[in-house]
């Protein structure tokens, strides 16, 4: 967390002062006194101690993060964005040796001012290619301003509002900077084409000066390529070095949905190891641990994983995330897992902060399912607002079944809905708890009947379909409608059997798995294989008429 704080606040106060720098340029349009007038009043904060060492410190501190940023990688496979960020950032050090050293250290150590007229006669009149350099540092500077500023920012809600403003001052400063630079360039030829002692009097203080001091300053700049290329050849090898001592001590294997399988050297993260084969995977933020948009589901696998670190750490509880949930990011896995990425490769930064996607764990559960029999009659025989008053009813009596024996509403499917039990609890306390849920459903539909017997012409009826085992539990569902809910087998075949109800005759079709689990005393009934649709092979079932007659072998402590 502090490398990511440094990196943030040292390129913040490096880009207020090009952006500060960059319009000063800009004033160039009007005249080079308007240039002059707007450099002395910044002079005092970025051009003198301590405000100047503090600027230098922050662009020593952003470049060697970028150097850190680069060694870290498993893979240089990348995203171009991610890929032109990273490259801009490296290049910005050895094209800034030569205006570092020609204004800053040049005024310090020749003791004069660099004015504007200094430096654009330096770089317009006296060497056109020292000034096309600067012009290209002006816009690689820019440029990894641009991206790294626009990737942080387009996770924030009101950035996308403000997109136009902010991308219309994108394009604009960087052009009008340059056209103001260029409009006193052409000034001072047209006043050096006049007035042949015109440069010796700019550079007077130069010519003036200490042969050996100008000599050691036009070193700097070659000295400092070689130190870049030194450094950068050093952090290349290294790179090399850490995958080659990878790879001797261990991988690890990444099962994907699709069936493939990846192997990976133990230390790389989940999204480095998946972008080296080549597999797509969302990263809005670039692999920071911003965004959350590299979520995966880890399952079991989460007993071995190291915990999240603080960056990690703070995104998952932003987002309010299921421990089973990990960002690919971050994640260093060291023992075989299977992963499900929980997001599209595509997705974009307005899902950044939103649940979004299957979001759970696996865990054993009892589901039930209700339906409301004939509701379109219903329908055809009241009014609209008739048909609302008795379904408001319905569903009041169901949920307060389910309340009163600790189940968990989950969906809502027009005239039914879905419930679950064993959620907190045992799996075998939360199929007594379905089955007493069932129980109490239908006392109080004969209690909302007898409410109801002048409202329509025949009884409410119901039925109900129960069955437990093991299902994916969870926050699920699009970003604006989330709910907790589950999804499995288990679910598709509790629906399954209260469809069943209708077919059979009965209120309640409970699975004989389930009635196990609960030791529901079913000794008098016999049981029934029917096949389920979707499903491969034959369910064991009881088709009972009144679960109210249901009791238990054992009593629950």
């Amino acid at each position: 967390m502090w490398e990511r704080r440094i990196r943030t606040y040292s390129g913040l106060l490096v880009g207020i002062f090009v952006v500060l720098h960059l319009i000063n340029h800009a004033l160039g349009l009007i005249s080079m006194e308007a240039m002059e007038a707007m450099r002395e009043f910044m002079e005092p904060v970025f051009g003198e101690p301590p405000g100047a060492l503090v600027l230098l410190l922050a662009l020593l501190a952003h470049f060697v993060l970028s150097l850190t940023s680069l060694y870290r990688r498993s893979t240089l496979r990348m995203p171009f964005w991610e890929g032109a960020q990273l490259a801009l950032g490296i290049l910005i050090f050895p094209l800034i040796l030569a205006h570092v050293a020609g204004t800053l250290m040049a005024g310090q150590m020749l003791d004069f001012d660099p004015t504007y007229e200094y430096v654009i006669s330096a770089l317009w009149v006296a060497d056109p290619v020292r000034g096309a350099q600067q012009t290209v540092l002006l816009f690689v500077v820019w440029g990894h301003f641009c991206v790294g500023i626009h990737f942080w920012l387009r996770i924030r809600t009101w950035y996308r509002a403000w997109l136009p403003v902010i991308y219309g001052a994108a394009v604009a400063i960087p052009i009008l900077s340059f056209l103001g630079f260029a409009n006193v360039g052409q000034d001072l030829q047209s006043i050096a084409d006049r007035d042949p002692d015109f440069l010796n009097r700019v550079f007077k203080p130069i010519i003036d000066s200490d042969p050996n001091m100008v000599a050691d300053l036009t070193r700097i700049e070659p000295n400092g390529w070689y130190v870049f290329a030194a450094i950068l050849g050093f952090v290349l090898l290294a790179r090399l070095g850490r995958r080659w001592h990878r790879n001797r001590h261990g991988t690890y294997r990444i099962a994907l949905p699709d069936g493939n399988v990846i192997t990976a050297p133990v230390g790389a993260t989940i999204l480095d190891s998946l972008r080296e084969e080549g597999v797509e995977h969302a990263a809005v933020c670039g692999g920071r641990g911003r965004c959350t948009t590299c979520r995966v589901h880890v399952g079991d696998a989460v007993g071995h994983l190291d915990p999240p670190g603080e960056v990690e750490e703070t995104a998952l509880t932003r987002v309010g995330l299921e421990p089973e949930v990990r960002l690919a990011c971050q994640c260093r896995p060291r023992e075989d897992l299977s992963i499900t990425p929980l997001l599209p490769p595509t997705a974009t930064a307005a899902q950044a902060n939103a649940r979004g996607g299957i979001q759970g764990r696996e865990q054993e559960v009892a589901s039930m399912f209700i339906d409301l029999r004939g509701s379109t009659k219903l329908g055809e025989e009241k009014l609209p607002y008739d048909v609302l008053f008795i379904l408001n009813q319905f569903f009041a009596e169901m949920s307060s079944a389910l309340s009163e024996t600790d189940g968990h509403y989950a969906e809502f499917t027009g005239d039914g809905l879905m419930a679950l039990y064993g959620i907190e609890g045992s799996i075998e306390e939360g199929c007594r708890n379905a089955i007493r849920g069932a129980a109490s459903m239908a006392e109080r539909l004969d209690q909302l009947n007898q409410r109801l017997a002048h409202e329509v012409r025949e009884p409410l009826r119901m039925g109900i379909g129960i069955h437990a085992g093991e299902a994916i539990v969870g926050t699920m569902g699009p970003p604006t409608a989330q709910n907790f809910s589950a999804i499995g087998d288990t679910i598709n075949t509790s629906a399954r059997l209260e469809s069943l109800s209708k077919e059979f005759g009965c209120f309640l079709v409970l699975s004989e798995e389930a009635a196990k689990t609960a030791g529901a005393d079913l000794r008098a009934l016999t049981p029934r294989e029917t096949s389920v649709r979707g499903r491969d092979g034959a369910v064991c079932v009881y088709t009972i008429a009144d679960p109210r007659t249901i009791s238990f072998i054992e009593t629950p402590a």
